[in-house]
């Protein structure tokens, strides 16, 4: 059974930065994801990784802002998260998946069956 680890997160200043971190406890990543969710808000898909190839998406409400990477020497990977807003607080959970997924196919939740239990941002103005 398949785990994920995850780090990071906490309260920060607009315009601050936080980096988050997630690993697969007893396995490898074929694609890798982080959603959020506000509080009353679905969950929303912000960044994916496929892990062959380092291939990315990002929401448009991130990009430019967020960083998704990945370290294949340490199987982790890292949202990196500068300029943040108010807007953006929420709970944060890494996601994971065995298949390398096409593109387009990363921002679906469905296709992740490991999901790490979430870390709470959170962005003061």
């Amino acid at each position: 059974q398949v785990q994920l680890v995850e780090s990071g997160g906490g309260l920060v200043q607009t315009g601050g930065s936080l980096t988050l971190s997630c690993a697969p406890s007893g396995g490898t990543f074929g694609s890798a994801a982080w959603f959020r969710q506000a509080p009353g808000k679905e969950r929303e898909f912000v960044a994916a990784i496929r892990w062959s190839d380092a291939n990315t998406l990002l929401a448009d409400s991130v990009k430019g802002r967020f960083t998704i990477r990945r370290d294949r020497a340490k199987n982790t990977v890292f949202l990196q998260m500068n300029s943040l807003n108010p807007e953006d607080t929420a709970i944060y959970s890494c996601a994971g998946s065995a298949r390398s997924w096409i593109k387009s196919a990363l921002s679906n939740d469905r296709h992740y069956e490991y999901w790490a239990q979430g870390t709470q941002v959170t962005v003061s103005s």
